[in-house]
């Protein structure tokens, strides 16, 4: 696990910009044959320009003759490929013939993994991942005899004739990064040569700083790096390079080679229209600021991220009309020779699912998936083609971020990454949440159909990220629990949500007598919607003519559930308990008592299924860790409720709230369930015959851990109530209590008096505690004290920081390890989980509100009712009970 803990300790935003698309970008060419028999890599020249400028037309026959020379003298020993630039090799230097007429044009640079050693491929860094992509601009200084290259940020936009474009100009110009010394000019002084060895070996950073950029904090030793090869297209350069470095891990100095593919990529001269994003519809977005002498103030925009669909000219007519036509450039995937042939099929079909979503927008055959049948000059890293990568990893997790134009939106190209581990998750989701109900998924290995029919889920998936599309998580929310066992609704509207870009993974709530076998997430209502909403074609020029038609869209679905867009919320603080991620249906208690009773009939079948005879308890033992995690994630759905609002995002007119508390009812529904799951923990849970052959078990970087039983009692009742008794829900709690009166929300103190009579009720009534009782009093216990010492660390330690366990980033495993801050599917979406994740904040002052006075209230009730009983039950039973009494009495400073 070389290296794992120093990159598990890496910066959040650090490794987030590293393998996520920060600033977007890439393109796919606009030529490239619709069936070709084998990949083809354009090898051919430039057509010049009839004209090039004026300056360079009217050079004088004396400025160039030295000039001249020396080129002929650069070029004689070097071997050249034409493209985009001329690429001149003398031996181990290279050179790039820039035309002048490319000058102040807008280029993106992309650079892409292509290579990594065991220690970075264990912590998730793999082949395809891009990084630190950026719009450049070249620019020569006649004067200085150099070319400069300026980092552009394109945000900004004004109209050509105003004023106040000359203020745009100067407050946002770009960031010189670099200078390359004009080595020669071509014979007819139409482009200068520069050496560009220094930006691709590692001698400076100004291109590629891949170390930092993933947070190791090293430096290329440039003795060990170096240019491997370059190819130059009509569109595109690619530069591969070897970086390599030592990195210093638990004391020892670990050696490190990646190999960085970057590309180089004209931009189109004109930029796609763009098209304004809706908060009600999730797509990615990338900002834009408009000035202009007309306003009172800055428009501020968001820019929906899509590829570029428009309808041929001469079809136009047709499609306006209603007619599917075939889109100008379609948007193809290619499949990575790597991947093994028998998963080919379902990861292509992922991909070919989506072709109804854009039916429903009007084009057809826009979206196409295709082997690579020449591997002879196949470059999986040029830009100019879209490839769903395979990785060879332990990792089990898969992503699709996309390569941004930013000044439109277009996304230009975009890479799946396929972890070959990710069916090991899928193998779980589908033995734990639908074995009672599917015999084909029971044992160790199932069948390559069913995980074949799995593959295609997660494709599509994944495809439905790199077409711009965010996670939809209330779509699960938007199906009755009920229905889900109902074959005839599950097989019209299509598995278990209206979304496929939902957490949605198996159909758990299915009972055996249902009979329910469409028991799979597939592209739903929303998706098809989602998709017409944003790559329907308009005509209109502008994109501010558009925003009429596009709320119109809006409006005809605006209180229809199957519709509804549900924003991603961090994982250890959702505010909406409809956009959660694993759940299903639209009622948390419903659903979870649906899947507690396949759940208690699986727990006894674990050996039967896991440890066939000859074989060890290993796949039981993991197995058994993931049925318990199932456990889990039922009650915290549930959970979620307790101090939750509806969330929306209203505009003037359409009725809605932007906050709604979750109903007295439902709230309290959703304690009864705590206390009954969690409180109690349930014996099923820990059965004895199959504890006797092993105890749960997980896999970790120094080998499997085995669970002691009550041990991960005590740690998941623990973490449970610790979630309940969570800042931010008690805060929201009191915010729904001023906002909508006391007798219209379940308060803060409803819930401690509903709590505190169950963990308490034998000591109540004088009775012997068990292990169990003790150890449920002495969590409740120990999370009012830890968590109010955590509120009032400034008071009380004079800390001016305090870190929250509510306010972690967003955990998007596709995997099942629940304990682990996943950071990718984060980063394949190309946003900042921390920033942009759905939330209400109500932390400030913590330790001056009222959160703090209840726990301590409570604290103080706890230990009346520990004095008036500590003489009473057994010897272990007042033991404990002197304990809790000792333990508030410290933490509260009492006598």
């Amino acid at each position: 696990m070389i290296l794992t803990k120093k990159l598990l300790k890496l910066s959040f935003t650090a490794l987030f910009l590293f393998l996520c698309n920060v600033n977007g970008f890439t393109q796919i060419p606009k030529k490239l044959p619709v069936q070709p028999k084998k990949l083809p890599l354009h090898k051919g020249k430039i057509t010049s320009k009839k004209s090039v400028t004026d300056t360079v037309k009217k050079k004088t026959d004396s400025t160039s003759k030295k000039e001249e020379k020396s080129y002929a003298e650069l070029v004689k020993k070097a071997t050249t490929i034409k493209g985009l630039f001329k690429v001149h090799q003398v031996e181990n230097d290279y050179y790039f013939e820039i035309p002048l007429n490319l000058m102040e044009k807008d280029f993106l640079v992309v650079n892409k993994i292509s290579s990594v050693p065991l220690a970075l491929n264990e912590s998730g860094v793999n082949k395809g991942m891009n990084f630190d992509n950026r719009v450049i601009r070249f620019s020569r200084n006649k004067a200085a005899k150099t070319v400069w290259v300026k980092v552009i940020v394109p945000q900004v936009e004004s109209p050509a004739g105003d004023a106040i474009t000359r203020s745009v100009k100067d407050n946002f110009t770009g960031s010189v990064i670099e200078s390359f010394k004009i080595e020669a000019y071509s014979p007819d002084s139409s482009a200068v040569v520069v050496k560009m060895n220094k930006v691709f070996d590692g001698t400076e950073k100004s291109f590629n700083d891949v170390f930092n950029d993933m947070g190791l904090g090293a430096t290329p030793k440039t003795s060990l790096s170096a240019i491997e090869k370059i190819k130059s297209f009509p569109q595109n350069i690619v530069v591969r390079a070897l970086m390599s470095t030592r990195v210093m891990d638990a004391g020892i100095s670990v050696p490190i080679s990646i190999t960085v593919t970057t590309n180089i990529l004209l931009l189109p001269e004109k930029p796609m229209k763009p098209r304004f994003a809706d908060n009600r519809v999730g797509f990615f977005s990338t900002p834009r600021w408009y000035f202009s002498d007309a306003q009172h103030k800055l428009e501020t925009r968001e820019l929906v991220t899509r590829w570029r669909m428009e309808p041929k000219p001469e079809d136009r007519a047709r499609y306006l009309k209603g007619e599917l036509v075939e889109p100008v450039k379609p948007i193809i995937f290619y499949i990575d020779p790597a991947t093994p042939p028998k998963w080919r099929k379902e990861i292509i079909a992922g991909v070919y699912d989506w072709q109804k979503a854009f039916e429903q927008a009007g084009f057809k055959n826009a979206i196409q998936a295709r082997e690579v049948t020449d591997t002879t000059d196949y470059d999986g890293d040029d830009v100019r083609y879209s490839e769903i990568t395979y990785a060879a990893s332990p990792k089990s997790n898969a992503m699709g971020p996309a390569v941004v134009d930013p000044r439109s939106g277009e996304i230009l190209e975009s890479d799946v990454i396929w972890w070959h581990n990710v069916m090991t998750s899928v193998q779980y989701w589908m033995r734990v949440q639908t074995g009672i109900i599917d015999p084909e998924v029971r044992n160790n290995d199932v069948s390559d159909q069913r995980m074949g029919h799995a593959i295609r889920f997660v494709s599509s998936h994944e495809i439905g990220h790199t077409l711009g599309l965010k996670h939809n998580m209330s779509s699960s929310a938007s199906f009755p629990v009920d229905s889900l066992r109902s074959p005839a609704f599950t097989n019209r509207m299509g598995g278990t949500a209206s979304s496929i870009m939902d957490y949605a993974r198996f159909n758990y709530v299915a009972q055996p007598e249902d009979k329910v076998t469409n028991i799979t997430p597939q592209i739903g209502i929303y998706d098809k919607y989602a998709i017409a909403w944003g790559y329907r074609w308009l005509p209109a020029e502008d994109p501010h003519q558009e925003l009429p038609i596009l709320k119109e869209w809006i409006k005809v679905h605006a209180n229809d559930p199957l519709y509804h867009y549900g924003e991603q919320q961090q994982a250890k603080n959702i505010v909406d308990p409809r956009a959660q991620s694993e759940d299903l249906g639209d009622d948390a208690v419903k659903a979870s008592r649906y899947g507690l009773a396949n759940l208690k009939r699986l727990i006894p079948q674990i050996l039967t299924w896991s440890a066939p005879e000859g074989d060890n308890y290993y796949q039981a033992g993991k197995l058994y860790l993931a049925a318990i995690w199932q456990w889990q994630t039922y009650a915290e759905h549930v959970t979620a409720n307790i101090g939750g609002y509806y969330l929306e995002n209203p505009v003037s007119g359409d009725g809605k709230d932007a906050y709604a508390p979750v109903p007295v009812k439902i709230q309290k529904g959703a304690l009864g369930y705590f206390k009954d799951q969690v409180f109690t923990m349930p014996e099923w849970l820990f059965n004895k015959e199959l504890l006797k052959k092993t105890f749960p078990i997980k896999d970790t970087p120094i080998g499997p851990m085995e669970y002691a039983p009550l041990n991960l009692r005590r740690e998941y009742q623990y973490g449970l109530l610790y979630s309940l008794l969570g800042e931010d829900r008690l805060l929201r709690m009191l915010e729904m209590e001023v906002q909508f009166g006391k007798e219209n929300v379940f308060t803060v103190g409803e819930l401690f008096q509903d709590i505190r009579p169950v963990i308490f009720a034998k000591t109540l009534k004088g009775k012997t505690l068990s292990i169990t009782d003790r150890m449920l009093q002495q969590n409740y216990v120990d999370v009012l004290l830890v968590s109010t010492d955590k509120m009032l660390e400034k008071i009380t330690k004079k800390s001016l920081f305090q870190t929250s366990l509510n306010n972690l980033p967003q955990t998007c495993d596709l995997g099942l390890n629940q304990e682990e801050t996943d950071l990718n599917h984060a980063m394949e979406n190309n946003i900042n989980p921390s920033a942009n994740l759905r939330n209400i904040y109500v932390t400030a002052m913590t330790r001056t509100s009222e959160v703090a006075a209840a726990k301590r209230g409570e604290l103080l009730q706890i230990l009346t009712l520990l004095e008036n009983n500590k003489n009473r039950g057994d010897e272990a039973t007042k033991g404990h009970y002197m304990d809790l009494i000792l333990r508030i009495r410290q933490s509260l400073q009492t006598k």
